[in-house]
């Protein structure tokens, strides 16, 4: 369990009660991690999501490596050679894995420590159950995460139109 103290520090978790934070706290524990630490992996069934505390984490998703040779059994086979290319940075005071709140609970991406992290990590399927018990936490958790993902689509446009215009 962590202070739901540290949580109020944070824009994410604004406009929560007392008892939605100390719930939350009592699903977390805080964890450091080391640079290039993986978090999960690419369509990884997700048990947790994060607040970085300290440091950056890398999002990536797999691409076809482009240096590699690839032969037509490899594409339909689907087993064509693949690297991990950053398409996003999460840093301090920022959530990421929010998938693990959101069916099918799998990773849209892959998350890995850039530096070394102070995370905390919240135990989705706990909280996931207390959704059921307690809907208005759920759904004020499900609007939080779906302003999280709009911003972070937002994001990624900007960033998209950046390179497209260079």
């Amino acid at each position: 369990m962590i202070s739901p103290e540290l949580l109020r520090r944070y824009p994410f978790f604004a406009g929560l009660t007392h008892e939605h934070l100390v719930t939350l706290a009592n699903t977390a524990e805080e964890i450091s991690v080391e640079a290039g630490h993986t978090f999960f992996q690419e369509e990884d069934k997700l048990n947790h999501f994060y607040l970085l505390v300290k440091g950056s984490v890398g999002m990536g998703i797999a691409v076809p490596d482009r240096g590699a040779k690839q032969d037509v059994s490899n594409q339909l086979l689907g087993e064509l050679k693949t690297k991990d290319v950053t398409i996003s940075t999460v840093g301090t005071g920022d959530v990421f894995a929010w998938s693990a709140l959101i069916p099918p609970y799998t990773a849209t991406a892959s998350g890995t420590a850039l530096t070394d992290c102070q995370v905390v990590a919240f135990d989705a399927v706990k909280l996931l159950k207390m959704f059921e018990e307690k809907p208005d936490f759920g759904y004020l958790m499900s609007v939080k995460a779906g302003q999280l993902i709009r911003n972070r689509l937002r994001d990624l446009r900007m960033e998209s139109l950046a390179a497209y215009a260079a």
